[in-house]
């Protein structure tokens, strides 16, 4: 009888197992679950790494933006930012290319665009309020906002050209209207 039981708890906490595996399989590690996907993505003003202008969310409504929080320090971004450069090239004229450093200093983050280059502005984030607002767990994460200053997507990871022209080319076709935006 107890031999019964043993065997039984066995089979249920190896279908537990295989149904665990099951949904973790298949998905794609770049499209993490994003809470603020369709949600009003939130203003910010901050300072240019160059400049010292204040850029903020609010000055750009009207056209897409492209953010991407990066650092020196970490190795991903440094293979992803030559594509972004890319990017920012072909596809300024439909999107506003903004960086934002991540918990870096500025004199590593200007050594880091004199090497890598820095072709659309960059901006300082100090003590991460911009990164806990958008809900940033590490770098690179780039995210995709539309004319109407919604969120439409977020990418976790280096992003590769073809994903970043078709996260592009996503922000140019209307979305429909959310909770939010309504209003």
């Amino acid at each position: 009888m107890k031999g019964w039981r043993y065997t039984l708890g066995f089979v249920v906490l190896c279908a537990g197992l295989l149904f665990v595996l099951f949904k973790g399989f298949g998905r794609n590690p770049h499209e993490v679950p994003f809470m603020m996907k369709g949600k009003p993505a939130p203003d910010f003003g901050l300072r240019a790494l160059d400049s010292g202008e204040k850029v903020s969310l609010a000055d750009l409504k009207g056209r897409p933006v492209v953010i991407n929080f990066w650092a020196s320090w970490c190795g991903p971004c440094r293979v992803e930012h030559p594509v972004l450069e890319w990017g920012a090239r072909q596809y300024g004229s439909q999107a506003v290319f903004l960086g934002v450093v991540f918990q870096d200093t500025d004199d590593n983050a200007r050594g880091f665009l004199q090497q890598y280059g820095a072709s659309f502005p960059q901006l300082v984030d100090p003590r991460s309020r911009m990164a806990l607002d958008y809900g940033v767990a590490g770098v690179p994460e780039t995210y995709f906002i539309d004319p109407n200053g919604i969120i439409r997507g977020k990418h976790v990871g280096p992003i590769d050209p073809q994903t970043l022209a078709l996260r592009i080319q996503e922000l140019s076709t209307p979305s429909a209207p959310t909770e939010a935006a309504r209003k």
